[in-house]
């Protein structure tokens, strides 16, 4: 055989059953994790986890460590405009209370004001101009 045959070889195989197992048992770590109940582990098992599920799928089945680079550029891109958004509307979902509303058990609270009761004659004269 000449040199140049092997460098021709065959790409590596992947073991897409070992791949599946090991996305089975990290399954089974973030179904497991917030039952404990502790929140750091909760947080760690939630994302931690499925950062390592989504690369290892993007990885192994979407063969995405093959493709150009342009698109390693366009999934950081898009991952990066993710935070901005994220990070922009968290302080104002992540509130208990604003300025006419309270959350409580698993709704929103419109205060008597908000509602167009006392202060609402203020609001509504500002909104005219006089």
């Amino acid at each position: 055989m000449s040199e140049s045959t092997h460098a021709h070889a065959a790409p590596h195989h992947r073991n897409y059953v070992r791949i599946w197992a090991l996305l089975v048992v990290l399954l089974v770590i973030s179904v497991a994790g917030p039952m404990l109940g502790v929140p750091l582990v909760t947080l760690i098992t939630a994302f931690g986890v499925a950062l390592v599920k989504a690369y290892l799928v993007a990885k192994n089945f979407m063969h995405l460590d093959v493709e150009k680079p342009i698109v390693h550029a366009a999934i950081g891109l898009t991952l990066l405009i993710m935070v901005v958004l994220y990070a922009g509307v968290a302080p104002d979902v992540q509130k208990s209370a604003g300025q006419n509303w309270k959350k409580s058990d698993g709704f929103h609270y419109v205060s008597e004001a908000a509602k167009g009761g006392a202060g609402q004659k203020g609001h509504d004269e500002r909104a005219r101009g006089h």
